[in-house]
Parts: structure tokens; C-alpha cells; sequence
């Protein structure tokens, strides 16, 4: 390596390039969605919480997804708010590659505990009476704990090579926040490695569950259209829908992000979809949950009128 270099010690994040009056805006604004945001899968975590009811499996992951949405908004988002009303703008280089690895090991996470959610409707509506066997405290305890442990491996890994490379030149990630692909646009070696590594990631936690949600789909779907009951097929059908909107959201945006080829014009399109995985997707997830699912109003009725009662 050349001795004469200067490495770099901190980054500038582009963000929006924007006036000074719409940004004052879109602080309190985005403010007011990451408030919401933590309220909504707060609400839903404290629900699982106290309703009995709502000790089953699909809640229990359901209680997981909250936790890791309230998480990983709250790993860029604050970041994000103080460079709308802070002209510099700098993040030092150590909580940069911090907010990439914890950005990754939520992402990841996510990504498979919306797989083993899917395998909990599955088995819930292609075996219902073997549910309870099937889907016991163990085998869910082991699943969400693989999970994490696969999302921050893999995370750690993307952050391991990272830190191998050298930053000497340009300091500006164009983004709103440390996302692996703008941050390595700025390294001064040759990053083909962390480009397969990421390639590979992908088809881990991308294609493949994705490909895993839509072969449990197609035999959920199947079982409904043989039920003899409507209400039956409405019952089943309105506790997946919920699901579905979520994986939609989320593998939607992460794929176009991650897997389609790269280009100047992308640029900014790719901010605003990072912006939506990363405060609006967190936001939506408790909207979506709340608004479609009648186990969890009726939850939220109950706690209420305990707290009338007393």
C-alpha cells in the first residue's frame, strides 16, 4: 500500500439534495412515522404480551417481526432526522460500518422469519390437527433462534470483508445512510469479493425463501379452494392475507434494491426505496397487522376494558 495515502475517518451521506424548508418538513414528518412506527409494533408486542390468547405460535413470531422492525428503524432513522437539520452531514467510519452490519443482520433476520411464518400457516391450515405437534415450543424456539443466528452471521461476514478494504479516496456515500453498496462504491480496492458475497446473500435470503413463501402459498391455496365451508375459506384466507401484504412489501423492495444491475439514473430511486425499507415498511407492518387481523383488535378491546375496569 502506498504510505502517502490518507484513509478516510468519516463519510459524508448525501441524503436528499433538497432546499432547507422542505427538509425542516420532511424532519418532522419522518419524525412523526418512526414515533408511529415504534408505537404500532410496540402496541403489538405489548399485546402478545398480555392476552393469553395470543400465546400461540404465529404471535410469537409475529412478536419477533415487531422487535426486529422497531430495531432496524431505529438504526438509520435518527441518523437520517439529525442530517436533515445538520448541514455537515459526517458519520465517523466505525459507526458507519456498525449501522451497515446492524442494517444486514435485521434485514436478514426478517427476510427468514417471515419464511418460518409462512411454514406456521402452512401447517396451520394443511395440518390443522396435527398444529400443536407440529409447531411445538422447541421447534419454534430453535427456528427463530436459527434465524437470528443466520442474519448476523451473515452480516458479519459482509462487515468483515468490508473492513478489509481500504478508504482513501471520495468520502460521500450517496445515500441516507451506510447501505453496503454506496459504501463501497468509495473503496479504493477491488471489491469483486464483497459483490459475490452479497450476490450469494441474496439468493440465501432473498430468492430462496421468497421461493419457499410461494411453494407454502400454492399448497395453502390449494387446501382453501377444497374447503367445503365459506366461512372456512374466509377465516384462512384473512390470516394469510396479512402476511402476504408484508412479504410483498418487503422482498419487493429489497430485490429491486440488491438484484437489479446498478445504473447512475438509479441513484435516487434507490434512496427512496431505502427510505420506504427502512421507515415506511416498519410503520406499515403493525398498520397491516392491526387493521386485518381480528385476534389482534380483539386483543387491544380486551386490554382496553381491563384498564376501564380498574
Amino acid at each position: 500500500m502506498d504510505g502517502n495515502k490518507t484513509w478516510v475517518t468519516e463519510f459524508i451521506l448525501v441524503g436528499f439534495k433538497l432546499n432547507a424548508e422542505l427538509e425542516v418538513f420532511l424532519f418532522w414528518l419522518f419524525s412523526l412515522f418512526y414515533v408511529f412506527s415504534l408505537l404500532g409494533n410496540g402496541m403489538i408486542l405489548g399485546l402478545i404480551c398480555l392476552d393469553p390468547k395470543l400465546h400461540t405460535p404465529m404471535y410469537f413470531f409475529l412478536s419477533l417481526l415487531a422487535i426486529i422492525d422497531m430495531s432496524y428503524a431505529s438504526n438509520s432513522v435518527p441518523k437520517m432526522l439529525e442530517n436533515l437539520v445538520n448541514k455537515k452531514r459526517t458519520i465517523s467510519f466505525v459507526p458507519c460500518i456498525m449501522q451497515t452490519f446492524f442494517y444486514l443482520a435485521f434485514a436478514h433476520t426478517e427476510c427468514l422469519i417471515l419464511v418460518v411464518m409462512s411454514y406456521d400457516r402452512y401447517v396451520a391450515i394443511c395440518h390443522p390437527l396435527q398444529y400443536t405437534v407440529i409447531m411445538s415450543q422447541r421447534l419454534c424456539t430453535v427456528m427463530a433462534a436459527t434465524s437470528w443466528a443466520c442474519g448476523f452471521i451473515l452480516a458479519l461476514i459482509h462487515a468483515i470483508l468490508l473492513l478489509r478494504l481500504p478508504f482513501c479516496g471520495p468520502q460521500k456515500v450517496n445515500q441516507l445512510f451506510c447501505e453496503i453498496l454506496s459504501v463501497l462504491k468509495l473503496a479504493c480496492a477491488d471489491t469483486c469479493i464483497n459483490q459475490v458475497v452479497i450476490f450469494a446473500a441474496c439468493l440465501f435470503v432473498l430468492v430462496g425463501p421468497l421461493c419457499l413463501i410461494l411453494v407454502s402459498y400454492t399448497s395453502i391455496v390449494w387446501t382453501i379452494l377444497r374447503m367445503q365451508s365459506g366461512e372456512g375459506r374466509k377465516k384462512a384466507f384473512s390470516t394469510c392475507s396479512s402476511h402476504l401484504c408484508v412479504v410483498g412489501l418487503f422482498f419487493g423492495t429489497a430485490m429491486v434494491v440488491y438484484m437489479v444491475p446498478d445504473s447512475g439514473q438509479r441513484e435516487e430511486q434507490e434512496k427512496i426505496l431505502s427510505l420506504f425499507h427502512s421507515l415506511f415498511n416498519p410503520l406499515l407492518n403493525p398498520l397491516i397487522y392491526s387493521l386485518r387481523n381480528a385476534q389482534v383488535k380483539g386483543a387491544l378491546y380486551r386490554v382496553l376494558q381491563k384498564k376501564r375496569s380498574t
